[in-house]
């Protein structure tokens, strides 16, 4: 059906679908309630060397798509999180969480475009 990115700040709605958090350490002042997640898919997330590295500077965002596609497509436990995701998404609505203040320069973007060229790739 569809993926989505949306900051786990933002109030759940019912367009959500099914809620993922996707970062690898649980968001600051925010409790589960709050939260209001279905998963917490860690595995998705990057490595915490390529995290650390990125460092969210929007100047190494390219670089580090390209690292962090690398690793969707070579770390085994993450290809298993991704291709959960992947499944999700094409039967339902997904929303990708995640925690990072700039909403165009963050794993989650990357992610959920690896996942949506997945879906269309299947559609072709």
């Amino acid at each position: 059906m569809g993926i989505q990115i949306k900051r786990i700040y933002e109030p759940p709605t019912p367009e959500d679908g099914s809620r993922i958090l996707i970062d690898r350490v649980w968001p600051r002042g925010i409790s589960k309630e709050q939260a209001c997640i279905d998963l917490w898919l860690k595995e998705a997330a990057p490595s915490p060397e390529l995290r650390k590295w990125f460092n969210h500077k929007p100047e190494r965002f390219e670089a580090f798509r390209s690292r962090y596609e690398e690793e969707l497509a070579s770390d085994p436990v993450c290809c298993e999180a991704v291709k959960w995701l992947y499944e999700a998404a094409v039967d339902r609505y997904v929303t990708l969480l995640f925690a990072a203040k700039d909403t165009q320069h963050n794993h989650a973007v990357v992610l959920r475009d690896w996942v949506a060229r997945k879906i269309n790739a299947r559609n072709k």
